[in-house]
């Protein structure tokens, strides 16, 4: 099936309340920003916001999409670039942790200490997805229990989204590629421990 193109208005007046969302989380964070603030940071009316999103969280859920879009990407991209299974598992890493330095005060604004639950929801959400398709690709070995890798899944996600969080705080200097070299040193062992 064709994917449907976007109008390019469409696509401005969405990239135009997406870049008000940021903008205003950086200053407020998520939880104490309203549809208002985002509609006057943009210059848009009301009708014009809720003819595109229902919410300020469907908002937000719509630039978690288009992130998981990206990583997914880059997942392909690695299965196609290399056999080693190694290579392949969890490339969606360093792309996420490239973006969250790129864009460190939103994310920092996003997952830190005085932001809501609803965005660090969706990022887990997002990262289960990631993780899973992973570890259930083609080439990963005999899979022997769906609960142990439903738990894997699960607590490697997790482990990423915490390293994620406390990469704000409590490891500031850590850079892309040491944080992306430990996640998967940590993480290999725990899949190969489900995989074998």
């Amino acid at each position: 099936m064709a994917e449907v193109k976007e109008d390019r208005r469409v696509q401005r007046t969405r990239l135009t309340l997406r870049s008000a969302m940021v903008s205003l989380i950086r200053e407020k964070g998520f939880e104490a920003l309203t549809v208002q603030d985002i509609i006057d940071r943009a210059d848009v009316g009301r009708s014009t916001f809720y003819s595109h999103f229902k919410s300020k969280e469907d908002l937000l859920t719509g630039s978690v999409e288009m992130m998981r879009s990206t990583l997914r990407k880059f997942q392909r991209q690695a299965m196609a670039r290399s056999a080693n299974p190694q290579e392949q598992m969890f490339a969606f890493a360093h792309e996420l942790f490239a973006h969250a330095e790129q864009h460190r005060d939103v994310f920092a604004a996003m997952v830190g200490r005085h932001s809501g639950t609803v965005f660090q929801h969706h990022l887990h959400r997002m990262l289960v997805d990631l993780v899973r398709e992973d570890v259930g690709a083609p080439g990963s070995r005999k899979m022997r229990d769906a609960l142990e890798i439903e738990a894997v899944v699960q607590f490697v996600a997790g482990g990423l989204l915490g390293l994620l969080v406390s990469w704000q705080d409590r490891m500031p200097r850590a850079s892309v590629d040491d944080l992306d070299g430990l996640f998967r040193r940590m993480a290999g062992p725990a899949v190969e421990s489900v995989l074998r």
